[in-house]
């Protein structure tokens, strides 16, 4: 299976990739995981859905193309060159949300609101405030990192904690997950229903 083959990129992704490298930005995530969310994101209509680091949108571009017509996606970043980049490309869709915000801000004071969906591509909501994340999300909703793969650049002690963010995830008993060997290295996690043992 060539799983590259044929992946029908979302109509914005031309645009938004050549603004990523006109600034020079080297950490967006692959077409292989937007591919997955844009397939989680069509399973859930009228969701609504969290991504936290929303880089220049490659991801955000992703999840919309999933997205039905009723569903609302809130995208946030720290970093207003990136959000600017975002920002002006989504600027006409009104089911898109995007905060310039800090992510440690952010998460504790959202915590009356619920997702069906929450791509955590940032320090907040990953390997900081993972329980109040978790707790942002609705039962049957979907978890989804990415990155978790070794890679060269990684900053000494980054692996351990890949490691403890892995293993907190299996021993959440809240969760059911896999981990793929696949793309930068993801996980997808999907909190069981109240009651579900």
């Amino acid at each position: 299976m060539q799983d590259h083959i044929n992946l029908m990129p979302p109509t914005e992704l031309d645009e938004i990739q050549k603004a990523t490298e006109k600034i020079g930005f080297s950490m967006p995530s692959d077409a292989q995981a937007g591919s997955l969310l844009r397939t989680l994101s069509a399973s859930k209509p009228g969701g609504l859905f969290l991504e936290l680091g929303t880089g220049t949108g490659l991801s955000l571009a992703w999840i919309l193309d999933g997205m039905d017509k009723e569903a609302k996606v809130i995208s946030i970043d720290h970093d207003p060159e990136l959000v600017s980049i975002a920002q002006k490309i989504f600027e006409k869709n009104e089911r898109i949300t995007i905060l310039c915000a800090d992510g440690d801000e952010w998460i504790p004071n959202a915590r009356d609101q619920r997702f069906d969906l929450i791509f955590a591509d940032a320090w907040p909501g990953k390997f900081r405030l993972l329980e109040e994340t978790l707790a942002l999300l609705k039962p049957g909703g979907y978890f989804v990192i990415d990155d978790m793969l070794p890679e060269p650049n990684w900053p000494e002690g980054h692996a351990e904690k890949a490691q403890q963010l892995i293993a907190d995830l299996e021993n959440n008993p809240e969760l059911v997950l896999t981990k793929m060997n696949w793309s930068t290295g993801l996980i997808v996690a999907v909190k069981k229903s109240d009651g579900q043992s």
